[in-house]
């Protein structure tokens, strides 16, 4: 008796160790620093999204990017029809909790993505240029 509950017990912990395992969520994309950011943005053919709100993105942005909110329903769709798949594409939001969640959306669709690490804010703090 006591042999099995040792059995059922070891039997639980390795079940509970290979499901939170299997549940560990990668990201697929990387998360850039400003400077790294500031270097892939120089090539002209990455397309630079601003996942904020419009309100947001009027405050301010990175130069060149197009304003697509992750918060919208229907952004799936607005990258589907904006964004170019054979091109890669840098997301960022204020601090990088959005622009995160977009990027994994985007890369589960076949997107080659590349996050700002800390968002905007970080961006800004580390003197990078603006565009109002």
């Amino acid at each position: 008796m006591i042999k099995s509950l040792y059995f059922m017990f070891f039997v639980c912990i390795a079940l509970w160790g290979l499901i939170a395992c299997g549940s560990s969520s990668k990201n697929d994309f990387p998360n850039l620093s400003p400077d790294e950011f500031e270097r892939l943005i120089q090539d002209e053919n990455v397309q630079r999204v601003d996942v904020r709100t419009v309100a947001e993105y009027s405050e301010g942005h990175i130069p060149g990017s197009i304003n697509i909110n992750v918060l919208d329903e229907q952004f799936a769709a607005y990258a589907d029809e904006l964004l170019d798949k054979n091109e890669p594409v840098a997301v960022y939001c204020k601090s990088g909790r959005r622009s995160r969640n977009a990027a994994r959306l985007l890369s589960q669709k076949g997107f080659k993505v590349y996050n700002l690490d800390k968002g905007f804010e970080n961006w800004k703090e580390n003197g990078k240029e603006l565009e109002k």
